[in-house]
């Protein structure tokens, strides 16, 4: 996982609010791990977004 590159590309931020023990618990697990806590979030966006594929509801635009 160390080895995987991500946020590569053209970025765009992100705002949001969390629970503090959630933050907390990325900024402990960045600093044992050597990973930013971007590339933490990101990685735990995608893997949530690979399990909720169905939710990724593209717009059609057959008109």
């Amino acid at each position: 996982m160390k080895s995987q590159v991500h946020n590569q590309g053209e970025l765009k931020e992100l705002n949001v609010k969390i629970e503090k023990d959630v933050v907390e618990s990325f900024e402990r697990m960045s600093k044992a791990s050597g990973l930013s806590v971007e590339d933490m979030v990101v990685i735990a966006m995608k893997r949530y977004r690979s399990s909720h594929s169905d939710w990724d509801v593209k717009s059609s635009k057959s008109e």
